[in-house]
């Protein structure tokens, strides 16, 4: 239903129920909400890589579970919606880098969930959907929080209200994405990003996500203070007496992530 390794620094969280397009169920969200906590608690992760297996990244919530349990409706998706928000939390808290890499079908909460990660990577043929109010419900999984500070609220409410299909390219064009690569490349594309960071200074780039989390709910000074504070702990780290050193000797940096 859900796999998860750790790989030199990667932790790779794979949706994995292919014959349902990886629509997630009851035992699937748990699974994803406690993955997704050790791979933020975790030390040894520097990274985090988010993909589905089979045909589709994530086709939403499992239709067949809410229809199967219409009387109990209310209180059964409080309980679920209550797990997947912790791990989108968990996504938001890592002081570390989710990149999400995604194919085929992404809907619903897989539009959730690839919105939370920090950076994405798309295959060409991907389609994307909201989904949520074919099935007469409003979004969950965070889409009303990240969407409009990544599309804009009127694209975001056109995107929700709507539910129409758009493709990896005009993801690219909303800022949805960042890269969009051809299917048959996306595993060595996603594989090379995520080298990448997982090189890079770990320690940072945690503290530069937790300035952009907060970005909104601050004013200039007070931001420009919380800056302040987190490059004072940049500096006291090794990372950064290696980055200044390997650019006074013309080298390049060899970050250990503190």
């Amino acid at each position: 239903m859900l796999t998860y390794a750790v790989t030199d620094g990667i932790a790779t969280i794979t949706l994995d129920r292919p014959q349902v397009m990886n629509a997630l169920d009851a035992a699937m969200i748990t699974r994803l909400r406690v993955v997704c906590e050790a791979a933020r608690d975790d030390a040894a992760v520097r990274v985090v890589i988010l993909r589905g297996n089979g045909p589709a990244f994530l086709a939403g919530g499992d239709v067949a579970l809410l229809h199967a349990n219409l009387p109990n409706l209310p209180a059964m998706v409080d309980e679920l919606a209550a797990e997947f928000h912790h791990a989108v939390v968990a996504l938001r808290e890592a002081a570390k880098p989710v990149l999400a890499s995604v194919h085929g079908a992404v809907a619903g909460a897989g539009v959730s969930l690839l919105a939370a990660a920090d950076l994405a990577i798309a295959g060409e043929e991907t389609k994307f959907t909201l989904a949520y109010s074919k099935l007469a419900t409003s979004p969950d999984g965070g889409s009303t929080y990240f969407l409009p500070r990544i599309v804009g609220m009127r694209k975001a409410l056109e995107l929700m209200l709507l539910s129409e299909t758009f493709n990896a390219a005009t993801a690219l064009d909303l800022g949805l994405v960042n890269w969009v690569v051809a299917d048959a490349e996306l595993a060595a594309a996603t594989e090379k990003i995520a080298r990448r960071l997982v090189n890079g200074p770990t320690f940072a780039y945690g503290e530069t996500k937790a300035l952009v989390n907060r970005t909104f709910e601050r004013s200039l000074s007070s931001q420009l203070e919380a800056e302040a504070h987190a490059f004072a702990r940049c500096a006291a780290t090794q990372d950064l007496a290696e980055g200044v050193t390997a650019f006074v000797e013309k080298r390049k940096p060899v970050f250990k992530g503190n």
